[in-house]
C-alpha cells in the first residue's frame, strides 16, 4: 500500500472513530510494536479481529476494528475481568501489520491450479495443504489469482459437517480444489467479512464487495474485486464470491458473438434510444456483460448515461455511476430512480428490477422518452413480460413502453483442435427435426441427411473438451401481435401466449438458437439441453 494509501484510510479510519465516540490510535506512527503473545494466540486475533497494544498487571489496552462486533468486546470483558480494559479503533490496514509480526509469513510454494478431471485427489490434497499453512489474507488473494487463471466465474465457500468445501465454477461448471479445516476457515471469513463490510455472525443473507489489493508471500501483487454474498448454513456461514473479471475492452458488442439477426435487433436499439430494454436470465447467464457492453457502446459526450448498481462492477468514463445498497433499503432503487430522473439523463440503467416499485418507476421513465436498460430473473423472454406485468398490474401504456426483452444462457464452447465429429442416428435426427420444423421464416433450414455434429474430445491441455464459454438467446420484439396481447387484462395473459405469438412473428427461441450453434460445431447438443430444456 502506498504512503498516501495508507494516509488515506488511516484519515478514513480517525473519523469513523471520532463518529463513534472510541478512541483512535495510529499505528502507522509506532515504530517499535510490542507483541503480547501471552494474552491471546494468534487464531483468536485472526477470529475476534482485535490487537492488544499495550498492556501491564492492570491495564490493557486493545486495538479493534470497524468489524469488530460488541460481541467480542464483551467477550474479552468477561476474559480479562482482573484487569481495566480500553479499546481504540485501528486501520484495517494497521490490523494487518501487526498480524504480519504476530504470524509471520511462512516459506510457502504456491501450486498452479491445473484442473485435470471432476475428482482429482491429488489436487486436492496439495492445495488444501497450501491453504492450511498460510495467512487469511494470502488465503483470499491465492484463491482469487487461481480463480482468475482459469477463466472462473464464482468461488464457492461451502460448511460441510467435517470441513469447508472450496469449488470454482469454471465455463459455468463447479469444480472442488480444497477443503479447509474449521479454524482456518474462521480467519479466512473473518478477512472476507472485513474487507466486504459483512458480519462474520449475521443470522441475516448479506451482500458485500471487495476491491482491494493484496501482496502474497511471494511478494506477487493480487487485485482482488469481488462481489461476495454471505449465508447461514446448517453448519455455518457459507460465502460466494462473484469475480469481475474482464477489462473494459472486452465489453464490446462485438464480442458478444451476436448473429446478423441479432444484431440487427440491437442496432435498432442503438438508433432509437427509448423505452424499455429488459436482459433477462439466471445468475450466471452473462447479462451483466450485455448490459454494460450496450452502455458502453451507447455511451456517448452527446448523451448523458446515468447507472444504478448493487454494487458498481466496472467503472466506465463519462459514465455517472450511483452505487445503491438495495439490501439495505428495500426501496432504495425505486427512491433513487426517481431522483435520477430529475438529472436529465438520456439513458438510465438499473441493474437489476427486483420489486413492484422499481418496475412501475422505470415504466414510467421508459414513456418520458427515456431509454431504460435492466437486467431482470425469469427463464425465458416471455416468462419476463408475465412477471413484468405481475409487478405492474394493468396498464395499457405498457406495450408502448416495451423495446425488447432478450433472454440469454451460457454454454460451454468446444475445443476446435480436440472435439469429436458424429453423424447422429435415425432417431436423434427425428427430435431434430422436430425442433427444425419450428423454425421461423426467414432462417436457413439446415439439412439432417448430411448434418454433423460434435461431441468433446479431450487433450491434457483441455481435459473436459469445452474452452470458453458463447451466449444462446432469444429476442422478444414487441410486434403488433404481442402489443395486442400486452393489452389484454393481465390474468387472461398467459407465458405460453406470448411464447406461441412471439414465435409466430419470427422469435429464434434458445433451444432453437442453441441447436443451430451445435449444428455449426460451436457447441455440442448435450451441453445445449443441460443448460436449456
Amino acid at each position: 500500500m502506498s504512503q498516501d494509501a495508507r494516509h488515506d484510510e488511516e484519515m478514513a479510519t480517525q473519523r469513523r472513530a471520532r463518529i463513534l465516540g472510541l478512541n483512535y490510535v495510529d499505528t502507522s506512527a509506532m515504530t517499535n510494536k510490542q507483541l503480547f503473545n501471552d494474552l491471546l494466540p494468534a487464531s483468536e486475533l485472526y477470529q475476534l479481529r482485535v490487537i492488544p497494544l499495550s498492556a501491564d498487571k492492570s491495564n490493557i489496552l486493545f486495538g479493534i476494528t470497524n468489524t469488530t462486533s460488541q460481541q467480542v468486546v464483551r467477550q474479552l470483558e468477561q476474559r480479562f475481568s482482573d484487569r481495566r480494559l480500553a479499546f481504540a479503533i485501528i486501520s484495517d490496514a494497521g490490523y494487518r501489520d501487526y498480524m504480519h509480526l504476530y504470524d509471520p509469513p511462512k516459506q510457502v510454494v504456491y501450486q498452479d491450479i491445473n484442473i485435470v478431471n471432476s475428482d482429482d485427489a491429488q489436487l486436492l490434497q496439495v492445495i488444501s495443504s497450501t491453504l492450511a499453512q498460510v495467512r487469511a489474507d494470502d488465503m483470499l488473494a491465492y484463491l482469487v489469482q487461481q480463480a482468475y487463471k482459469l477463466k472462473a466465474s464464482d468461488i464457492h465457500l461451502e460448511n460441510q459437517e467435517q470441513n469447508i468445501r472450496v469449488r470454482l465454477r469454471v465455463d459455468g461448471v463447479l469444480h472442488t480444489i480444497a477443503t479447509i479445516e474449521r479454524g482456518k476457515y474462521h480467519q479466512l471469513m473473518s478477512a472476507i467479512a472485513s474487507a466486504a463490510n459483512v458480519s462474520t455472525d449475521s443470522s441475516d443473507a448479506q451482500t458485500g464487495h471487495i476491491n482491494n489489493h493484496y501482496r502474497l508471500a511471494t511478494g506477487e501483487d493480487v487485485t482482488v474485486n469481488l462481489r461476495v454474498e454471505t449465508v447461514p448454513t446448517a453448519y455455518g456461514q457459507d460465502v460466494v464470491m462473484r469475480l469481475f473479471n474482464l477489462e473494459l475492452e472486452y465489453l464490446n458488442l462485438d464480442k458478444l458473438g451476436l448473429s446478423k439477426r441479432e444484431r440487427d435487433v440491437v442496432d435498432d436499439v442503438i438508433r432509437h434510444p427509448t423505452g424499455m430494454v429488459l436482459i433477462v436470465g439466471p445468475t450466471g447467464s452473462g447479462k451483466t456483460t450485455t448490459l454494460y457492453s450496450l452502455i458502453n457502446t451507447l455511451n456517448s459526450d452527446e448523451r448523458k448515461v446515468i447507472t444504478l448498481e448493487d454494487p458498481i462492477e466496472y467503472f466506465i468514463h463519462g459514465v455517472v455511476q450511483i452505487p445503491v445498497h438495495g439490501d439495505n433499503d428495500a426501496s432504495g432503487f425505486a427512491d433513487k430512480l426517481r431522483a435520477v430522473l430529475r438529472l436529465d439523463p438520456d439513458i438510465v440503467m438499473v441493474g437489476e428490477i427486483r420489486d413492484q416499485d422499481t418496475a412501475r418507476t422505470a415504466l414510467q421513465s421508459a414513456l418520458t422518452g427515456h431509454l431504460v436498460l435492466s437486467t431482470f430473473h425469469a427463464s425465458s423472454a416471455a416468462a419476463a413480460l408475465t412477471r413484468m406485468l405481475d409487478y405492474i398490474g394493468m396498464n395499457p401504456l405498457f406495450a408502448s413502453a416495451m423495446h425488447l426483452v432478450m433472454a440469454q444462457r451460457l454454454v460451454r464452447k468446444l475445443d476446435d483442435a480436440t472435439k469429436q465429429a458424429y453423424q447422429p442416428d435415425a432417431g436423434l435426427k427425428a427430435q431434430l427435426q422436430q425442433v427444425i420444423n419450428t423454425l421461423p421464416q426467414g432462417i436457413e433450414r439446415p439439412n439432417l441427411d448430411t448434418v454433423t455434429l460434435y461431441r468433446p474430445g479431450s487433450s491434457p491441455e483441455v481435459p473436459f473438451g469445452y474452452q470458453g464459454q458463447i451466449a444462446i438467446r432469444e429476442q422478444l420484439m414487441m410486434t403488433q401481435g404481442i402489443q395486442q396481447l400486452l393489452r389484454l387484462p393481465p390474468n387472461q395473459i398467459t407465458t405460453d401466449m406470448l411464447q406461441k405469438k412471439a414465435q409466430e412473428d419470427g422469435m429464434l427461441t434458445m433451444v432453437q438458437d442453441g441447436l443451430l450453434k451445435a449444428i455449426e460445431g460451436l457447441t455440442s447438443l448435450e451441453e445445449v439441453y443441460r443448460v436449456v430444456s
